[in-house]
């Protein structure tokens, strides 16, 4: 992926090693200490400190340019609603996910909220643009 030359200005590593880095991370959803050992195979000596502070920067856009590079998603996906206690507080997490168990779009709220779910729904609807979401509870379809 293309970036500016000159944000990458001040770095002991070069550019090549930074962009493989953060690629690696955001495209296989990897750890940083998982990071930290791939690179460290053919001889590079990086921390994962290093590894998360180059993410932190340069990781938003890479995201955004492998989010719009992606492939169609499947044919079928299901939204899942999960509850999550995170300091003593529930929360509520919905996800998106197609047959093959790809995330397809994740909301994260404090409260669960029936319009903010909907709009998410929409949302991914919206997104794939060939599919239809399945309307099993009309009266036509249960004949």
């Amino acid at each position: 992926m293309k970036t500016n030359a000159n944000g990458y200005r001040g770095y002991r590593f070069p550019r090549e090693i930074i962009n493989h880095s953060v690629w690696l991370y955001h495209r296989f959803s990897l750890s940083f200490r998982d990071m930290e050992e791939l690179l460290a195979k053919p001889g590079i000596a990086v921390s994962y400190e290093t590894i998360r502070q180059w993410c932190r920067k340069f990781g938003p856009e890479y995201a955004r340019k492998l989010k719009r590079r992606k492939k169609w998603l499947g044919d079928i996906w299901h939204p899942d609603e999960v509850f999550v206690k995170m300091r003593g507080e529930l929360h509520c997490l919905w996800r998106a996910a197609d047959q093959d168990g790809d995330v397809i779009d994740i909301l994260f709220q404090r409260y669960r909220n029936a319009h903010a779910a909907k709009r998410f729904v929409r949302k991914l609807l919206k997104g794939q643009r060939i599919n239809r979401a399945e309307v099993s509870h009309q009266p036509i379809r249960q004949r």
